[in-house]
């Protein structure tokens, strides 16, 4: 494979970065050359080459003149010219587009062979992608690690430069074949912004990150007196924060919060390491405020001996302020009102410190991949604080979200990434079998039915491979369309014909032409036609429910947590409020109220209809409760051996093939049954 990927922001040099030179030679340009590396890394890639905008400024040195100046093995850097010499910041690359696509398309008719797939990175770049996919019919992917809506959004306000913006985003996002998402929250909440992008396109692989300097860290001394002369007691647990001290990180909230829980006072210590400061009318507006509040809150809670807020740090010190937490029995705290991503939980994990992060954005992912600690909402300082208290307070807990770092470690390295990101590129490029007229569907839970034992899928995944071209794939999940993509692409699953995602309440088809997925509008228009939302959230709040994240609310879906209510109960109370609705409980913690005759069970029908199947064409395999109706509604299901919620216990799923092996074990020895039984045929 050729890939060229295109970044015309900042100063971009294969080796010694400048980085903060100029304001736009930043995180993007680091993402990109260690994405570099680890794809030079395939022996299926045999040349990457990196295009970005040349100029002439004595100020920051001569080597970023245009031309192809310089080589690292595969990788290959080429300074395009425009026809001005000057560097330009990102705000204005816009008024040089027709010149900077002129220089690509030539630097491109001058190779001898063209790029299999170009990689812009930022809207600019898209604007240079599409228009070498409009001349030479190449594939395009975008990244667009940080989005001009977002920003309105955050702000409140706009002005013409950020509509300018989001309208070259709109048309970088218009025409590329795949946009990549570092996760969920980018992928289902940033991009909704935009109405170029169809949810279908966009791809979850979240990116490698180096985590090395922090498995196996241990405190140093430095650290550890600089916290200690803050606190009474320094031998109790630390409940650690790091982060900048600005209003969205939500610091003044985790000292409430920890103010609010006597207990969690009583066991632990608070630690605050918030940027670096030598006298706080230094600093810039926000941060200073930030800080300000800060001391005021200690002070008026009288936390003082119980919070230490160090004034300074290396970035040496950060992994020794991780251990430091780590050795007491603490607990690393993201706060934040929304994370993009959730880098430091990564760095926590990796450390072996468990985690209580913010259920607003990245961390989602992070936690529901690794299991290293508690989501808790931002909003919420009682939720924050007893998070915290349970984790420091169950030793076995503790051990068992610190063990789980060595997962997140795995998950979110660069050979990982990369097998994904290749995968999609070949997906894209390579020649697209002709559909297959399917004679039978299998549709799967994914989490402890088709995941959960990775030898069992190996061979899972065997069979399917063999039996692709008469058997439909279908997934069948409570996860979000797009988390559902980001885990099965992690498992190396081949792409699923089609996914139910969100308890049934969205439908996904592949398209082989377009290579990508499109959303079920006749089922969208199903799940909306009476969903009475805001009604349900209302009642839900008055009697007592704990909402799940907002990445879990849709049309036609509002989730919470069970805690101690009886779903039966909710149920009535809902109708007898007058709302129609379906109620799904499992694993003792989720609770989904759903759309009338919305569900899973509903969706396969739809689906196997759409297929002009009929019901003895469809086997079906689950594990728990949200996999109750649908297991219920089929004639051939299949109910693996790690079964939960009551299910073996059914009287009314007394037809279903209670399978012996677990995970996908037991869906392949349902499968062989109902097919040697001759009963799926």
């Amino acid at each position: 494979m050729f890939i060229c990927h295109v970044a015309l922001q900042g100063c971009l040099t294969l080796q010694d970065v400048p980085y903060g030179l100029t304001a736009d030679t930043g995180g993007h340009i680091k993402y990109l050359l260690e994405l570099a590396d680890a794809s030079a890394k395939d022996p299926s890639v045999h040349r990457i080459d990196l295009v970005t905008r040349g100029f002439v400024d004595s100020r920051l040195g001569d080597k970023f003149r245009p031309g192809e100046s310089e080589h690292d093995g595969k990788v290959r850097l080429v300074r395009i010219a425009d026809g001005e010499e000057a560097y330009l910041p990102k705000e204005n690359l816009r008024h040089r587009h027709r010149e900077l696509c002129d220089a690509f398309i030539a630097y491109l008719r001058g190779l001898r062979r063209k790029p299999d797939l170009i990689h812009a990175h930022y809207a600019d770049a898209g604007i240079l992608a599409r228009r070498a996919k409009e001349v030479f019919g190449i594939p395009y992917v975008f990244t667009g690690h940080s989005l001009g809506a977002v920003k309105r959004e955050a702000n409140g306000r706009t002005n013409d430069e950020l509509e300018r913006r989001i309208a070259i985003e709109e048309r970088a996002l218009e025409a590329a074949d795949a946009v990549i998402a570092s996760s969920r929250d980018e992928a289902e909440a940033q991009y909704a912004h935009y109405g170029s992008i169809p949810a279908g396109r966009i791809r979850v692989i979240p990116p490698g990150c180096e985590l090395e300097r922090f498995e196996g860290a241990t405190p140093n001394a430095k650290v550890q007196q600089e916290v200690e002369r803050f606190l009474r007691d320094p031998k109790k647990p630390i409940i650690l924060a790091i982060a900048r001290p600005v209003r969205k990180k939500n610091l003044i909230g985790l000292v409430d919060a920890y103010a609010s829980n006597p207990s969690l006072q009583d066991r632990a210590n608070l630690v605050i390491v918030a940027g670096c400061r030598s006298r706080i009318t230094d600093l810039e507006p926000e941060c200073r405020s930030i800080c300000e509040e800060l001391i005021r809150a200690v002070d008026s809670h009288d936390l003082y001996g119980k919070v230490a807020y160090p004034k300074s740090h290396e970035p040496e010190d950060i992994p020794a302020y991780y251990a430091l937490a780590r050795e007491s029995g603490g607990v690393f705290v993201n706060p934040a009102l929304n994370e993009p991503f959730g880098l430091t939980l990564l760095e926590a994990a990796a450390a072996r410190l468990p985690v209580v992060a913010t259920d607003s954005g990245g961390p989602n992912d992070i936690v529901e991949r690794c299991k290293n600690g508690l989501l808790v909402c931002p909003k919420d300082p009682a939720a924050i604080a007893s998070a915290c208290l349970e984790i420091i307070s169950n030793r076995r807990e503790w051990i068992r979200y610190a063990s789980a770092g060595g997962d997140a470690v795995a998950a979110y390295d660069w050979e990982a990434h990369t097998d994904i990101y290749h995968k999609l590129i070949r997906e894209l490029v390579e020649p697209q079998k002709p559909s297959s007229e399917h004679r039978r569907l299998l549709v799967c839970d994914i989490d402890n039915t088709l995941l959960g034992d990775r030898a069992a899928l190996r061979e899972f995944l065997d069979w399917q491979i063999q039996n692709s071209s008469k058997i439909a794939l279908g997934i069948a999940t409570g996860r979000s369309f797009h988390s559902a993509q980001a885990i099965l692409a992690a498992e190396a699953v081949p792409t699923p014909n089609v996914i139910i995602s969100s308890v049934g309440s969205q439908i996904h088809w592949y398209d082989p032409a377009t290579r990508s997925y499109a959303e079920d509008s006749a089922w969208a228009k199903y799940v909306a036609r009476d969903w009475r939302g805001e009604a349900i959230e209302c009642l839900a709040r008055d009697l007592g429910l704990r909402p799940q994240a907002p990445l879990e609310q849709r049309v036609g879906k509002a989730s919470y947590f069970l805690d101690d209510h009886d779903p039966e109960e909710i149920r009535r109370t809902m109708h007898d409020a007058g709302l129609d609705i379906e109620i799904v409980a499992s694993h003792g913690r989720y609770l989904d109220i759903l759309a009338r005759g919305v569900g899973k069970h509903a969706a396969v029908l739809h689906v196997a209809d759409a297929l002009g199947m009929t019901q003895s064409q469809v086997v079906v395999a689950g594990d728990s409760g949200n996999d109750r109706a649908m297991l219920r509604a089929c004639p051939h299901p299949i109910i693996v051996g790690n079964w939960s919620d009551g299910l073996g216990d059914d009287p009314a799923l007394s037809h279903a093939y209670m399978a012996s092996a677990t995970h996908a074990g037991g869906v392949l020895e349902g499968v062989r049954h109902y097919s040697e039984a001759g009963h799926w045929q």
